[in-house]
């Protein structure tokens, strides 16, 4: 089976103005959206954080799959890792911005998507087999301005109820961020929650975790990632304060030394997707134990089979296993969903921030999430499709948006005038 034909789509999804350490978030998310045709005419799709520049790369790849067996994965890595280099950096945001990982994880999805589809299988199958069925996913929870985002930027619907009247409403102190949590308890039934931290005063945020605690009692496990903004000093503080009361301290501080250090000090489980973000990174890892838990993305680390080889070594190091997650789309929800069903060492329900984008390109719709979890399909595949209208009115968007990059700053300077990203803010 060969490749016949490759399109990289780039599209927009309308997102809130949600906060985080970088900034703001812009009124829509950037993604790229591919579709890979064989021969046999059987077509497949994956979805990869969008910007330009890899954008440009896609294209000027295509020459170079046309005609590729889509099985021929290991001498592709190779090639592309020769050609694209493996220097890019990660960058101090808390998104990562490398080409070649993004890049061959979308070819390698792609591929499975085509393979399973191929022989009636899913790509759980492909990569051995299921463990689960049912896929568990954490609520994640920002602080933010109010407003929905999309074309009207911070508008406002006054007939929103539930779920989608809480997506655009103000999030700036505790209250707030706890009548978040109960409405997306209420719409998706997650069992645990992550609060994103690094942007307001710590005093705040924290105050935030006690409030969801006093709130939803013991059993919903919480989770808060400062993004490595906080100082050691600051971590520290506010660590001793969170003992005993949070599932995992994310990436409070910046690199792995400092992560080590720190850990030392509470007695608080670690986890990481910033300081720990690729194999080579592993060995200085282990020896300082820098976290206890790594948030895999197959987006960063270079694929599904990458990040079941990284469960491993979790696994043999006794370190704890979860996935990170970034503003998304259907189809890397589903590819998320097949890789959490074959993890034995999944520890940690699953990141996503699917509850927070409204549009979706996926026929059908959006993906279900229900008490927490999303059922793994029993179609071949990933077990979904595109919608040609939705992923045209996607792209439409993207091209009346203006927007080339994530730049989170730039937008939080429409709402604070010479607002800066400070690697280390408080």
């Amino acid at each position: 089976m060969r490749i016949s034909d490759f399109i990289a789509t780039p599209i927009a999804l309308a997102d809130p103005p949600l906060l985080n350490a970088a900034g703001l978030h812009a009124p829509y998310a950037l993604r790229i959206v591919i579709q890979m045709a064989s021969e046999c005419g059987i077509v497949g799709v994956s979805e990869i954080p969008g910007n330009k520049d890899v954008l440009l790369t896609l294209d000027k790849l295509k020459g170079q799959l046309i005609g590729r067996s889509v099985f021929d994965l290991n001498n592709l890595f190779a090639e592309l890792k020769g050609l694209l280099g493996d220097t890019d950096l990660r960058g101090e945001t808390s998104w990562d911005q490398r080409r070649f990982v993004h890049i061959f994880s979308a070819i390698e999805v792609a591929s499975l998507d085509m393979i399973g589809k191929k022989l009636d299988c899913r790509v759980a199958d492909l990569m051995g087999g299921p463990v689960r069925e049912k896929v568990p996913y954490c609520g994640y929870l920002f602080f933010k301005y109010e407003g929905a985002g999309g074309k009207l930027d911070f508008n406002v619907d006054p007939n929103a109820s539930g779920w989608m009247r809480n997506r655009q409403a103000e999030a700036l102190h505790p209250q707030q961020i706890v009548d978040q949590a109960n409405a997306m308890i209420d719409a998706f039934g997650f069992k645990s929650l992550k609060l994103k931290a690094g942007i307001l005063d710590p005093e705040v945020e924290v105050d935030s975790i006690f409030a969801l605690r006093d709130a939803l009692g013991e059993d919903i496990p919480l989770r808060i990632d400062p993004n490595a903004v906080w100082s050691y000093e600051t971590a520290l503080h506010y660590g001793r304060k969170m003992q005993g009361c949070i599932e995992y301290y994310e990436d409070p501080v910046r690199g792995q030394d400092m992560m080590g250090k720190l850990r030392q000090k509470l007695d608080i489980p670690f986890a990481t997707n910033m300081c720990t973000t690729s194999f080579g990174e592993l060995p200085e890892s282990i020896r300082l134990h820098s976290e206890d838990i790594i948030l895999s993305d197959h987006h960063f680390w270079g694929g599904l089979r990458a990040s079941v080889e990284l469960a491993r070594i979790c696994d043999v190091f006794g370190r704890g296993f979860s996935m990170h997650s970034n503003s998304h789309a259907g189809i890397s929800l589903a590819a998320m969903t097949q890789l959490g069903a074959v993890i034995k060492n999944l520890n940690y329900a699953l990141d996503t921030h699917y509850p927070w984008q409204v549009d979706d390109i996926l026929a059908g719709g959006k993906l279900s999430i229900i008490d927490g979890c999303v059922q793994l399909p029993d179609t071949p595949g990933l077990g979904v499709e595109i919608d040609p209208e939705a992923l045209d009115q996607a792209h439409k968007n993207y091209k009346e948006c203006g927007l080339e990059y994530r730049d989170d700053e730039r937008a939080m300077q429409r709402k604070q005038p010479g607002w800066k990203f400070k690697a280390v803010r408080y």
